[in-house]
């Protein structure tokens, strides 16, 4: 066997059994994504959809690396106007007193949210999602269809799973 033949065999097993013990994580972020693609881990302002403990729980391990969820801060009470002192002024000679630079008018939140549809880039990386979902599912049918070593296979499979759980809950 020549030397490239020899390197690029081993080249395929590295790929193999990294792919086999990375596929689990690929999983869980692939479905995880998908689920905040669409905010399903949390509540928005004004709506009544409570999400369920799991997919809150999945969200913070896939932004976090924790499944603990953390408090909410509470809202900030709302600014009254009587309560701050204005602020103080020096007073400025018209030899070092420059314009104030005039700022351009920003666009309203509303006219801004009115302006972008994101549904069309959610639903492609919802697309992205079961694609990677799909594509690693279909290599580890190949890698338990065409190598020999079912063992091994399994093996990095199951420690592709045991290794993210045991550094979840320690």
């Amino acid at each position: 066997m020549s030397a490239p033949h020899k390197f690029l065999k081993y080249f395929r097993l590295v790929h193999l059994y990294t792919g086999l013990f990375i596929a689990p994580a690929l999983l869980f972020f692939a479905f995880t994504g998908a689920l905040q693609t669409f905010s399903l881990h949390e509540t928005t302002r004004g709506s009544s959809y409570k999400p369920p403990a799991w997919a809150v729980m999945l969200a913070e391990i896939h932004k976090r690396q924790s499944p603990i969820v953390p408090l909410k801060k509470p809202a900030p009470p709302e600014k009254q106007a009587g309560k701050y002192a204005p602020e103080k002024t020096r007073p400025s000679s018209s030899a070092t007193s420059q314009p104030a630079p005039v700022e351009a008018p920003k666009p309203s939140v509303e006219a801004a949210q009115k302006s972008h549809n994101p549904l069309p880039l959610k639903c492609f990386f919802l697309l992205v999602s079961v694609g990677l979902f799909a594509s690693t599912l279909s290599g580890l049918y190949m890698s338990y269809k065409y190598v020999r070593n079912r063992r091994l296979i399994t093996l990095m499979l199951v420690g592709g799973i045991i290794v993210p759980v045991l550094l979840t809950l320690f």
